[in-house]
């Protein structure tokens, strides 16, 4: 039975110049019981399209229709669950919940409303929290607030408007599992607005993409027929699953594809000369080649028994306890781990920015004692100077590192990288009038641009929807292979671990953190996400990790044992598919 409907919708922002038109005729029907994942871009619409559901707004034309009757207003048989939590920060999680039922059931007792507070809050594995007050709780428990509050008034249809987009992978992760074990316990009708494909699967029965806006439209939908319970890991070994999210991955690249050319941008990197060179010569600027130039080759970068320790009032606590790993020269290696396992406290000590407590890092043959420009850092977030253009931020950095170029030379360097990165025409424009995606892409042309002789990653796409991640990582993977910088990525994405690197480091948990495993990865380069999704053995990389991750949820130190058997899994895998054997990690 038709529960929720969609009948040719219409909505636009604005008059005149300033019109701005998000969603064009738009059609969905959603039958009870159905959970239903709308994945698009950001700026698509997809907030919009909630908000029409929701009754927050009114459709420009069309009708949304619910159980046959027109929607003209929000109603608590439609609850929605947005990004932000929205929860009142003088109340506890009792109290905040409470709020909501006791608005929806007065005519109910006070006591059965309390049943059924104390049902929901516990349902979300709050109840030893209940009378915390939300700046006491993490993100992803205030999100777990959101969702109590929203499933207490016990609606017809629930709504969830990208719930989980502002919280580290890892602990998305986990709360996705605990929706899916929701969503069984309630049966309920549910519309997620996601941008991560893995959460559409794992969650709904229905995908329907959004296409990029204006006039953004729904396309055509897939079917998830997986059985339930979906274990995250275990569905790498389903030939259904590697279709499936092939499909609709490579459906959501194609129409992003269009829309930059269509907006006139080009997609493939160009393969721009710079002007010192001859046409097709295509090499790096000359004094970019002088500046990355060493006879060390093996063992490039040492990390000998690195250890950090804090000073604190309970006594010395030891974050990072003896990481130990060499590196070659031009090896791409990807740190991974839970929060608080010291993965960006490594990476800092190599930058200089930290100091090391105990052991020491070794570049290019010479000890690290405090930041220098051989080393290059991309942050989560770009920290770039607002009041000048993207180039002139570029250049800051330049200008500086190549004291003997000439201008020209330095000219070549700026231009060429930022070519590379895909703003060859926005180099003119100001750092605060670009979106976060081109911002991110300046600051990774400063940092290649500087030549230096280690490249420092520290969760450069984590701000960003995952589909503005997926074509930087490519930006990313095209600028590396044309330096070959030796490089370290830290990172919470499994899928941009494996993409990026040669080597995948897994941290155990913190304090006391200390490296868990490492996995080789064997895959053809150059490496793009739709190459990936495509080869045979992606997923038996892909298996490990998440077991990995899996094996130390929630602060547990798994024996060596397991993570053993994790790793003859993928070892056995690959046997079968004739690949070849990885190197353990002491080799």
């Amino acid at each position: 039975m038709t529960i929720l409907e969609l009948s040719n919708v219409s909505k636009s922002y604005g008059h005149g110049n300033s019109r701005n038109d998000v969603l064009a005729n738009i059609d969905l029907t959603v039958t009870e019981g159905e959970f239903i994942a709308i994945v698009g871009f950001s700026g698509a619409g997809k907030t919009t399209l909630i908000s029409l559901l929701a009754g927050l707004a009114k459709p420009d034309t069309g009708a949304v229709l619910f159980r046959g009757r027109e929607v003209t207003g929000p109603d608590p048989e439609r609850g929605v669950v947005f990004q932000s939590y929205s929860l009142m920060p003088w109340l506890t999680v009792d109290a905040n919940v409470s709020l909501a039922v006791d608005s929806v059931f007065k005519a109910k007792s006070r006591a059965e409303r309390r049943k059924i507070v104390s049902h929901y809050v516990g349902m979300v594995g709050l109840a030893h929290a209940k009378d915390r007050r939300p700046a006491e709780l993490s993100g992803g428990m205030r999100q777990r607030v959101a969702v109590a509050r929203a499933l207490a008034m016990q609606p017809d249809v629930l709504l969830m408007d990208e719930p989980l987009s502002a919280l580290d992978a890892l602990t998305r992760s986990k709360l996705q599992d605990e929706f899916a074990v929701i969503s069984e316990q309630e049966k309920k009708t549910i519309i997620l607005v996601t941008n991560d494909v893995d959460e559409a699967i794992l969650l709904a029965d229905r995908i329907v993409p959004l296409t990029p806006g204006p006039n953004a439209r729904l396309g055509p939908s897939f079917d998830v027929t997986l059985p339930r319970p979906r274990a995250r890991a275990e569905m790498n070994s389903d030939p259904e699953f590697i279709r499936l999210r092939a499909a609709v991955t490579a459906y959501l690249m194609d129409v992003g594809a269009d829309r930059n050319t269509s907006a006139g941008r080009v997609i493939e990197l160009p393969n721009v000369v710079p002007i010192t060179q001859k046409p097709g010569a295509d090499k790096l600027p000359a004094a970019y080649e002088r500046a990355a130039r060493t006879v060390v080759e093996r063992r490039f970068v040492e990390f000998s028994e690195v250890r950090k320790t804090y000073a604190t009032p309970k006594g010395p606590l030891t974050v990072v306890d003896g990481f130990d790993l060499k590196i070659n020269k031009g090896e791409f290696i990807s740190v991974i781990g839970h929060s608080g396992c010291g993965k960006s406290t490594v990476l800092s000590m190599a930058a200089g920015l930290n100091s090391i407590s105990g052991g020491g890092i070794i570049l290019d043959g010479k000890e690290i004692s405090g930041a220098g420009p051989d080393r290059a850092v991309v942050f989560q977030s770009p920290s770039l100077m607002p009041w000048l253009t993207a180039r002139e931020n570029v250049a800051l950095g330049v200008d500086r590192v190549y004291p003997t170029a000439s201008p020209a030379e330095r000219t070549d360097i700026v231009e060429y990288y930022l070519e590379k990165v895909g703003l060859g025409d926005s180099m003119h424009r100001m750092a605060a009038d670009l979106s976060n995606g081109m911002k991110q892409r300046v600051g990774i042309a400063r940092a290649f641009a500087l030549s230096p002789k280690l490249l420092l990653l520290d969760e450069p796409f984590g701000m960003l929807d995952s589909l503005t991640r997926w074509e930087l990582q490519e930006v990313l993977m095209d600028v590396w292979a044309r330096t070959k910088v030796t490089a370290i990525c830290v990172t919470h994405d499994v899928d941009e671990a494996i993409l990026l690197a040669d080597r995948v480091v897994m941290m155990s948990n913190g304090p006391n953190a200390r490296i868990g495993n490492v996995m080789d990865v064997h895959l053809p380069r150059p490496r793009s996400r739709k190459a990936l999704l495509a080869h045979r053995d992606y997923y038996a990389y892909r298996e490990e990790l998440i077991d990995f991750l899996e094996a130390y949820e929630g602060g547990a130190n798994p024996s060596l044992e397991r993570l053993e058997t994790i790793r003859q899994k993928r070892a056995a895998r690959l046997e079968e598919t004739g690949a070849a054997l990885p190197r353990t990690a002491a080799e």
